[in-house]
């Protein structure tokens, strides 16, 4: 099965979108551009396509230099719109570096935010892409009727998914076609229907196996259409669309969908394309691109301190410890923060620390990077050292794991070319696991609680089954990793399975619960508490607990009814007058 590469692509687009930038641009040669007239063919189209797939990781569009740039800002991970400002995650680093993300992380945006600008015109970006292929599409002649189906399916497909996150973001937006004659559109009208509308033609039209692993297939389109109904509560649509992918849905490689035996596969890239992954953006390192943008530049800060670069996004103690569980192996679900795990939070790395020796569920040494416990195979978290503010007093003792690369195959899939790591870890818009628990919630939302609780225990079993993790992995006698000793003290871990949900309330909370768990640090984590209501409550008691043991929290707030979106950038409300008068509408309460 070939791999789908953007890269070659990216210039083309590129090209021909600025083909029209300026009224000095047409009164000149266009000598480092195509014409339309030779792009819309069957392959100028496919070049196009392939650009729209390139444009899912933000980086290497106009929105960011060729070396990465301020890539982050536009991150597909969402790193910092769905888990530093949901709580997941602290900025990390230091005070003074990259500050934009401070007032993002309590909850006091500024409209003119130049990171929420960046995110806008990246997934605009790919809009635009998206459009440009179907316009040039329709005038290409050597392509049959089932081509252009199946192209635009892909088109539509990835529109769907931009707009996606464009609504969950900033809500009121500007919803623009291939047809749209006048590109300054109100956002003053619900964009829903419309991604509903890209996602049923893809699922209808999409193919369940393609011939390049990147390419979107049927199952994740219909997953995607599911998701869009979760969004707006339609459970009872979603549920039988989730239920038959659950059932009979494959990758876009052909394997049957079902969770990978071991947790951590999803986050080496040795092991990925597997059977969890739903839609994945593809990230390559040492492929002769130069490292421009297929290794993961939007995560490029986030790495301990003592990697190239640069201590951000480290993960919270509400984090870790809602991973502490009761003597059955479950969570704490309403006073986690009662149990916390011991950390070395002002302990020097020169002094003594026994890590915590409690209970807890074994995807915490998965996700985050604590003192004195194996990180990934680079040896032993070393404690502030590691950390970039090493009083810890900024943002805490933690690092961030799952989009970090490991050291036994560093030489293939780190990135060494920028000033800065990329890594060929793929980004994963949606797995299989996600999938489970977006069924459970539709069930329980339904009244079928039991369904609900089964999906649930599935997602908790992959643990339940080998509970000590990564230990296994040190203690493998044919691959022994230099400077593990296996006598040291691991953490005790557990985890067990729900045998009842009472009623809906209590399957609500351990659904959302287990999302926070099973996803956290892949960005999902605000965009879910904006969805259920709750932000407000969750967020400001975070505040009130996180900013009494670290300083860049101190001050945070979460205003309902207005911090449910982000801000629509004042940069794009001000390119959009008319008469006057912009045409974009700026959110309530900013």
């Amino acid at each position: 099965m070939k791999t789908l590469r953007y890269t070659s692509a990216i210039l083309l687009v590129a090209a021909l979108l600025n083909s029209g930038c300026s009224k000095d641009f047409l009164e000149k040669p266009a000598y480092s551009s195509l014409s339309e007239q030779i792009v819309a063919n069957k392959d100028g189209v496919n070049y196009l396509l392939v650009g729209a797939y390139a444009a899912l990781d933000g980086s290497g569009t106009p929105t960011s230099s060729l070396g990465g740039g301020n890539a982050w800002e536009a991150a597909s991970t969402n790193w910092v719109y769905g888990s530093v400002a949901g709580g997941d995650a602290h900025k990390g680093s230091e005070g003074t570096d990259q500050t934009p993300i401070n007032e993002i992380a309590i909850w006091q945006p500024n409209v003119a935010n130049s990171f929420f600008n960046t995110k806008w015109r990246a997934v605009y970006e790919g809009v635009a892409r998206c459009n440009n292929t179907l316009r040039l599409m329709a005038q290409a002649k050597d392509m049959s009727d089932a081509d252009k189906t199946k192209v635009t399916a892909e088109a539509r497909f990835l529109r769907g998914h931009y707009y996606f996150e464009l609504k969950k973001m900033f809500n009121n937006v500007p919803y623009v076609t291939e047809t749209t004659a006048d590109p300054l559109v109100s956002n003053d009208v619900d964009i829903w229907p419309n991604i509903e509308a890209d996602f049923k033609f893809a699922q209808a039209n999409l193919p369940p196996t393609q011939p390049q692993v990147a390419r979107a297939n049927k199952w994740a389109a219909q997953i995607y259409l599911a998701k869009v109904y979760l969004y707006q509560k339609k459970y009872a649509d979603a549920l039988p669309l989730f239920k038959d992918a659950i059932a009979n849905g494959v990758t876009s490689n052909g394997l049957k969908y079902q969770l990978t035996d071991n947790f951590e596969d999803n986050f080496d890239a040795s092991k990925k394309n597997n059977s969890e992954s739903v839609f994945a953006i593809q990230m390559s390192a040492n492929d002769g691109t130069n490292g421009i943008a297929n290794a993961n530049m939007g995560d490029m800060l986030n790495f301990p301190a003592n990697f190239k670069c640069c201590g951000f996004y480290q993960p919270t103690f509400d984090l870790v410890n809602s991973y502490r569980v009761d003597d059955n192996g479950l969570p704490y679900l309403d006073d986690y923060n009662q149990h916390a795990v011991k950390s070395d939070m002002g302990i020097k790395a020169t002094q003594p620390f026994t890590p915590d020796n409690g209970l807890v569920d074994p995807r915490l040494d998965w996700t985050v990077g604590r003192r004195g416990l194996p990180y990934h195979d680079w040896g032993y978290f070393a404690g502030s050292s590691w950390i970039r503010d090493q009083s810890q007093r900024y943002a805490g003792p933690y690092a961030t794991k799952k989009m970090v690369y490991w050291n036994y195959n560093k030489d293939k899939y780190m990135d060494n070319n920028s000033w800065a790591p990329g890594t060929a870890i793929n980004v994963l818009l949606i797995r299989f696991s996600d999938v489970l628990l977006m069924a459970a919630e539709c069930a329980a939302e339904t009244g079928d609680l039991g369904t609900a609780m089964t999906y649930v225990n599935q997602v908790r079993s992959r643990m339940k089954d080998h509970p000590e993790g990564w230990v296994h992995d040190y203690k493998d006698p044919a691959n022994p990793i230099q400077g593990f000793d296996p006598a040291k003290p691991l953490p005790y871990y557990k985890i067990g399975l729900y045998t009842a949900f009472p009623d809906v309330t209590y399957a609500r909370k351990a659904i959302r619960f287990e999302r926070k768990l099973e996803l956290a640090m892949e960005g999902h984590r605000f965009f879910d508490l904006s969805r259920w209501g709750i932000a407000d409550q969750v967020l400001n008691a975070y505040f009130a607990f996180e900013s009494a043991i670290t300083d860049d929290v101190k001050g945070g707030h979460f205003t309902k009814g207005r911090n449910e979106y982000f801000p629509i950038p004042q940069r794009q409300i001000d390119l959009t007058l008319k008469s006057g008068q912009p045409v974009l509408k700026q959110n309530t309460g900013y």
